[in-house]
């Protein structure tokens, strides 16, 4: 009789908490958006019995099992992206415009450049959509009076560029960015070199880190940075999220739906999430907000998180509180990297931009959440690709 765990219902992963390269194919499915259920062999003697049994008794881990009943043991990112089917590598090599970023501002650049008849590369190296994409709901979007999944949002985003024409390459990083005489030349992670007439930085902003002793070795176990991709392995348990923003209290009131218990702590003495986020969160019985204590370590004991450390800011005094998993939203840092010593960044790192949206690389325009005076909304990011690609097409007809 065949073995059921052969053919689960979703893709299932074989790891332990101490392993990298689970906590990298875990990264890999969270970024993807790949629904997967993971088990953890140092607790589970039948999962370790399993994975020696598929290995010929090796104890090789990750060992993932996909439902047609495909194995990949210790698997590469580019061996994960083949077998989902995504597209790593473009068509052609030279391109009038290439887009670093498909979350929505990146998206409807292409969309409206495609649309022209301007040849379009967009390159995604995590899920298309960005962090729309991972939003449970977007209640605040024009013209979907009731609200609309972010994953159902991305992909008719998504569906609407590739209509037009849009080429859309996914799991791939942009190692370089470079002005080479009046191209730009784009590099790949995996050594690839793309020109372009003009490029567009669409690459958005990630959630900021705690910088704390034991965040570290934690993340992808017990610390997480989005609540949509990790929410569901917290079932019945106790869960902090870290951070009174928006994102920290929208998060919050989304992990209600697996744990048990949410608590949220702010570093601050008020919430600055909005009224009616908050409105929301003191209707939930399971739910308590903190605020004025700063966390200052995640203790950790066999590769798990042992006790959170918080301080009281108003007495000094020191805590220890018991979670099963932290989520951590206390705001952005913007992924420009490409342009660092080659572009105009404010303080922060946030691109800076004339009023056609280019930076001070001729031909690099920058638009979205990476951009400086940006304001972080679904709704303006998409505003911002639009403007952006107009003013890259009129860039493009003037060379």
């Amino acid at each position: 009789m065949t073995d059921p765990r052969l053919t689960p219902e979703i893709v299932t992963l074989y790891g332990t908490g101490w392993c990298p390269d689970c906590k990298r194919s875990k990264q890999f499915f969270g970024e993807q958006r790949v629904p997967y259920d993971y088990v953890d062999v140092d607790a589970d003697a039948e999962a370790m019995a399993f994975v020696e049994k598929t290995n010929k008794g090796m104890r090789s881990i990750p060992t993932i099992v996909f439902p047609d009943g495909a194995v990949l043991v210790e698997p590469s990112n580019a061996q994960l992206a083949e077998k989902l089917g995504l597209q790593t590598r473009a068509r052609g090599s030279f391109y009038d415009a290439i887009i670093i970023g498909g979350g929505p501002t990146g998206l409807t650049a292409a969309l409206y450049l495609a649309r022209e008849g301007a040849e379009v590369l967009v390159i995604e190296k995590a899920g298309l959509g960005g962090q729309a994409g991972i939003t449970q709901t977007l209640d605040n979007f024009p013209g979907f009076d009731e609200g609309i999944a972010g994953a159902e949002f991305t992909a008719r985003l998504t569906r609407q560029a590739q209509k037009f024409g849009a080429e859309i390459l996914q799991a791939q990083e942009v190692a370089a960015l470079e002005k080479d005489g009046d191209y730009i030349c784009v590099t790949t992670g995996d050594g690839t070199e793309y020109g372009a007439k003009a490029a567009l930085l669409a690459s958005g902003a990630r959630y900021r880190r705690l910088g704390i002793p034991g965040e570290d070795d934690l993340i992808g176990v017990n610390v997480h940075f989005c609540a949509t991709c990790d929410g569901a392995f917290y079932k019945g348990k106790k869960l902090l999220v870290i951070g009174g923003g928006n994102s920290g209290f929208e998060e919050g009131l989304f992990l209600t739906k697996f744990a048990s218990q949410v608590g949220i702590v702010e570093f601050g003495e008020k919430p600055k999430a909005s009224q009616i986020l908050q409105d929301k969160v003191a209707e939930q019985p399971n739910m308590r907000v903190t605020l004025n204590h700063e966390v200052k370590e995640l203790r950790v004991r066999d590769n798990r998180l042992e006790a959170v450390v918080v301080e009281d800011r108003a007495t000094g005094v020191r805590k220890e509180w018991q979670y099963d998993g932290i989520f951590v939203f206390i705001g952005l840092s913007p992924n420009s990297d490409l342009l660092k010593g080659k572009a105009e960044t404010d303080n922060w790192g946030f691109a800076v931009t004339d009023k056609t949206l280019m930076t001070s690389i001729p031909g690099v325009f920058a638009a979205g959440d990476v951009r400086a005076g940006s304001t972080k909304q679904a709704a303006s990011a998409a505003g911002e690709g639009a403007t952006a690609a107009l003013m890259m097409r009129a860039y493009l007809k003037e060379g």
